[in-house]
């Protein structure tokens, strides 16, 4: 059993030309065999030398031949399978299937005066409980959504994160971090409870892989869990100015992590992770985080990596450079989110976040689940047999004074043509007038409450909550062996 997401049913949008797309991939199968990755990590080193590739040691450089980056591609699936602590949410990624997950942030945001500050754990445990109780939210992304937490050290921040979002949801877990060792932690976790995760991999641009990176890739595509590939580029700081020349950047860096994961096992499941790649504002010297570039240069990778076959997720439409959860924050939001869903992305990270990785609210997740379902909606397009042509009904109905209300047509088929949002205003103009005059933030902040009140996350077990405050109890101590922790 798998977890319902969304299926795209129409072609994906594409924006290159197919000779476009060939001069993108030779472009960067050129830069991988010319200039190739720095690879700070030995036995990486010693794997690629074994494998054909031209090593040099004193600068730690890789250089990939074309035919093992092709071969390397050919052995990553197209398709695979990320087990839930509950069977029935597990993802099959790949192929037209579509899941939303969040988006993370560091920290919370004061919906009065938009001030970010560290979320409390109260807090961190309420967003949980909101993300598992949305409906288009089907799994949860890195930092389970915070990294910032009161009471909580740095060094523990990623595993007391996985523990928590593994007591407050039954949903699957992807794309999680690997800092500071934590993959040695959060993977027995996963294992204590019958689930596994796609471990984020955040290549260094330009074209470097950072020693831990390496380690943590070693650890966990040994440990057979999947892994997810961010390339991350920001155009005209860590790559060209032009998107094209940023797509040959980021994807080289992507495919070289495809190429480590397919030799140290080849078969393990990949994603692309479209998710950190924005033009520079050159006015003010930080990305333009929901900005149309990224969006376009989000497209055009979805289009490269069909030719590829691998799965890909979308993390531009996460966030926003607005501060505040506002008609920009909402626009920069959904114009991308549709737009990645249009050309394939098989994972959109949505929910939730506000101002880049900064700031994230379960608020502003409510908002976005209504942008989520109708995006939804959209992609499963128009179902057109006899039942929803309708001929003989509207033969049968004629015209004026004929009307479709009272149909049972109509009352069958209403609720399956239509989305309908739990956080938009849709009442009459009098209505909403009379009855407070409220906006979109106003409902989602009710229903927040509304969740907190009534939605229960399934518990763990009395064994996998015992096992898993074990297991913390290991990397408290690793931690402080290590002189991170007091």
């Amino acid at each position: 059993m798998t977890m319902k997401g969304f299926s795209r049913n129409f072609k994906p949008l594409e924006i290159l030309t197919e000779e476009q797309v060939e001069a993108i991939h030779r472009g960067m199968l050129n830069v991988l065999e010319k200039t190739g990755i720095r690879v700070e990590h030995k036995r990486a080193l010693k794997l690629f030398e074994q494998n054909g590739c031209p090593v040099d040691y004193d600068e730690m450089r890789v250089r990939l031949p074309p035919s093992l980056v092709e071969e390397c591609l050919r052995k990553a699936p197209s398709s695979f399978y990320i087990k839930a602590r509950e069977p029935e949410n597990g993802w099959q990624i790949g192929g037209n299937n579509l899941y939303l997950e969040p988006f993370p942030g560091m920290r919370t945001v004061d919906l009065d005066t938009w001030k970010d500050r560290p979320a409390t754990q109260k807090e961190r445990d309420e967003g949980l409980v909101v993300i598992d109780a949305l409906d288009s939210v089907h799994g949860i992304g890195p930092y389970t959504p915070y990294f910032d937490v009161e009471g909580i050290p740095p060094a523990m921040a990623i595993p007391e994160g996985i523990a928590a979002a593994f007591r407050k949801s039954t949903k699957a877990l992807i794309g999680q971090g690997h800092q500071l060792d934590s993959e040695i932690f959060t993977m027995e976790m996963a294992k204590a409870v019958g689930a596994e995760y796609a471990m984020n991999f955040n290549m260094a641009p330009p074209l470097t892989a950072r020693s831990d990176i390496v380690e943590a890739m070693f650890r966990t595509v040994e440990g057979g869990f999947p892994v997810w590939l961010t390339g991350g580029v920001t155009m005209g700081a860590t790559s060209p100015a032009t998107i094209a020349g940023a797509e040959i950047v980021n994807n080289a860096q992507a495919v070289f992590s495809v190429v480590l994961a397919q030799l140290i096992r080849p078969g393990t499941g990949a994603v692309f992770s479209h998710s950190l790649s924005f033009a520079q504002d050159m006015r003010g010297g930080v990305p333009a985080y929901g900005g149309i570039e990224g969006v376009l240069h989000l497209v055009g990778a979805n289009q490269i990596w069909r030719k590829y076959g691998i799965p890909k997720s979308a993390g531009v439409p996460g966030i926003s450079s607005s501060k505040a959860m506002d008609f920009q924050c909402g626009y920069e939001k959904a114009i991308g989110a549709l737009a990645a869903a249009l050309s394939g992305s098989n994972v959109i990270m949505l929910h939730g976040g506000v101002y880049g990785e900064l700031s994230w609210h379960p608020v502003q997740a409510i908002l976005d689940d209504d942008i989520a379902g109708m995006i939804g909606r959209f992609i499963e397009g128009i179902e057109v047999d006899d039942d929803t042509l309708a001929i003989d009904l509207i033969n049968a109905v004629g015209p004026i004074p004929g009307m479709y209300l009272d149909k049972a047509h109509t009352r069958e088929w209403w609720k399956k043509e239509q989305f309908i949002p739990k956080a938009a205003d849709r009442l009459s103009y009098p209505e909403w007038f009379g009855g407070g005059k409220k906006i979109a933030l106003d409902y989602a902040k009710d229903r927040m409450e509304e969740i907190l009140a009534t939605h229960k996350p399934k518990p763990l077990t009395a064994s996998q909550e015992n096992e898993i405050e074990r297991i913390l109890e290991e990397a408290r101590a690793y931690y402080k062996k290590k002189g991170m922790l007091e």
